[in-house]
């Protein structure tokens, strides 16, 4: 078996205020969208979203209709954690953790977006 990730998909509760948040806080460019289901491009990973309702009818599956599970989070590598941080909150965006230097030579802060669905800032590994 070979599986690549190639995307992720966030169920929101508010599809334009997300694509807002990461089309134009984040930069992210969009990459296609289909009524409330949009992708953003990030590299080699799409970043996805729908609305959970959508998601439900479309899939078939249990959805919530609100709240966030916080058992993931998004990371998104950056060539100045401390800068990216400073624009980001200058937008108004949610710092939960400020930029600290990890013990393996990281540094990383957290963000969150408008579900509260966590986000890592980070400097690269390489």
């Amino acid at each position: 078996m070979n599986l690549n990730m190639r995307y992720v998909i966030l169920y929101v509760s508010d599809h334009i205020r997300s694509m807002i948040f990461y089309k134009d806080i984040l930069g992210l460019p969009i990459r296609g969208e289909h009524e409330t289901y949009i992708e953003f491009e990030t590299g080699s990973t799409i970043l996805a979203i729908n609305t959970r309702e959508s998601v439900q009818e479309l899939t078939g599956l249990s959805i919530p209709k609100q709240g966030v599970s916080q058992t993931f989070e998004l990371g998104f590598v950056v060539d100045d954690v401390e800068e990216t941080i400073e624009k980001l909150r200058e937008q108004g965006v949610q710092i939960l953790v400020e930029p600290v230097a990890k013990p393996w030579g990281q540094v990383v802060a957290y963000i969150a977006d408008p579900d509260g669905n966590y986000i890592e800032i980070c400097s690269s590994l390489d």
